[in-house]
């Protein structure tokens, strides 16, 4: 089955799949909306990257401090500071007209970046979290429905997101996006139940004064695996932010339509890329968790190159439907490998490692991406992201491989 039974998980492992829904419905809607949203406001393309940017790297200074502080004390906090703060910045987007507040909820919040449902810069300590009540060979087949769910989620909202022509003859152009932010709002509300009730069962770890010699050999092993993990992702961070976050600003750009256009091509993308995340969960069951990462981003990387050339919208669309499925198809799986190649004491550290190495090149993507797509450099941002996608998947199955064997 490439869905695991329901009733078999734990019940913290329930809820926070749950969470991992509700989450996704919003951030399905901004992916879509958000640089239109100020784009409507009068925003230039580079503004709209900046913004976008700051918000990447904020998060990723949130991200590291998170992971560290998690591993020694509880996640479940860190997840509901995280629902609370998000609530706060839906908020002031619905109401806010100052271009800076407007600017510091959206950095904040991490708006309009399509996390799949994760917990911005507490990701670390969901992740982790996650992993208590799974054992490791099942992880690949968890953390893929994991991302499965979140795209699924995405899939609603970037339908929700062809709304607003609907509700501009009332509330203008531009006010027409602002009850979206409703949607965080609720999903986020509705996530501090779920989180309150949830049970965490990880204990903490004070530092020890002496370690074994098999202790530090693991602990040896990890850092060699963290280290070629880092270098990796930056290469994939910023091809991510050069094509990932301002698509729908690319779409709208490149071939001159609108949200009603581009909310239903995003959700058929979501909800196929979900269905890709279940095939590759059970694919790690069968040729490992590396050989499936490499197998869906290197068909991923043929489509970024023809991504630019296609003359018309819906030849662009069906390559991207594709491209996401067999590109973020992985990401539960490369999650697993992450959370597999270490100790529970350093699961946090490890996916804040994870997201920060990817994060701080990616917050780099979108300015860049903007400023080119503003110029009318329709094609540069894909054919530089190619590149960099390319020197990631040549190495990836070559420097993983070993670790995933022991």
């Amino acid at each position: 089955m490439f869905i695991p039974k329901w009733s078999l998980l734990a019940p913290a492992t329930q809820r926070l799949l749950a969470a991992r829904f509700w989450r996704s419905i919003s951030q399905g809607t901004l992916v879509v909306d958000l640089a239109l949203f100020l784009h409507a406001l009068g925003w230039h393309g580079s503004s709209i990257g900046m913004v976008l940017g700051a918000g990447g790297l904020t998060g990723a200074g949130l991200n590291l401090m998170v992971g560290v502080t998690s591993d020694r004390r509880q996640r479940k906090p860190f997840l509901i500071a995280y629902e609370v703060l998000t609530c706060v910045c839906a908020l002031t987007a619905i109401i806010a007209t100052n271009p800076a507040l407007l600017s510091a909820a959206i950095i904040l919040g991490g708006f309009g970046r399509g996390a799949n449902g994760a917990a911005g810069p507490f990701a670390p300590a969901e992740q982790a979290w996650l992993a208590e009540a799974v054992a490791p060979e099942s992880r690949g087949v968890i953390y893929s429905f994991n991302t499965a769910i979140g795209f699924f989620g995405m899939t609603i909202g970037a339908l929700a997101a062809a709304l607003p022509p609907f509700w501009a003859p009332v509330l203008g152009q531009a006010g027409s996006f602002r009850p979206l932010f409703g949607l965080v709002l609720l999903g986020n509300a509705i996530n501090l139940v779920l989180l309150i009730r949830t049970p965490e069962t990880h204990k903490t770890h004070p530092p020890a004064r002496k370690k074994s010699k098999s202790v530090s050999t693991q602990r040896h092993v990890e850092n060699g695996f963290l280290l070629h993990l880092v270098g990796l992702n930056v290469f994939n961070g910023l091809a991510i932010g050069l094509t990932g976050p301002l698509m729908a600003y690319w779409f709208a750009k490149r071939f001159h339509i609108g949200p009603s256009a581009i909310g239903p091509v995003l959700a058929v993308t979501f909800a196929v890329t979900g269905l890709a995340a279940l095939v590759v969960g059970k694919m790690t069951r069968r040729v490992g968790l590396v050989r499936a990462v490499v197998w869906g981003r290197s068909g991923g990387l043929l489509l970024l190159l023809l991504m630019p050339v296609m003359p018309y919208y819906w030849l662009a669309s069906l390559i991207y439907i594709l491209r996401s499925a067999l590109n973020r198809g992985t990401v539960g799986a490369r999650q697993a490998l992450v959370m597999t190649a270490v100790g529970d004491d350093r699961r946090s550290f490890a996916a804040s490692l994870n997201a920060l190495s990817m994060q701080l090149p990616q917050s780099l993507g979108p300015a860049i991406a903007g400023a080119l797509i503003g110029a009318g450099w329709f094609a540069t941002p894909f054919y530089l992201a190619a590149a960099l996608q390319g020197v990631y998947v040549w190495f990836y199955g070559r420097v993983f491989k070993p670790f995933e064997r022991k």
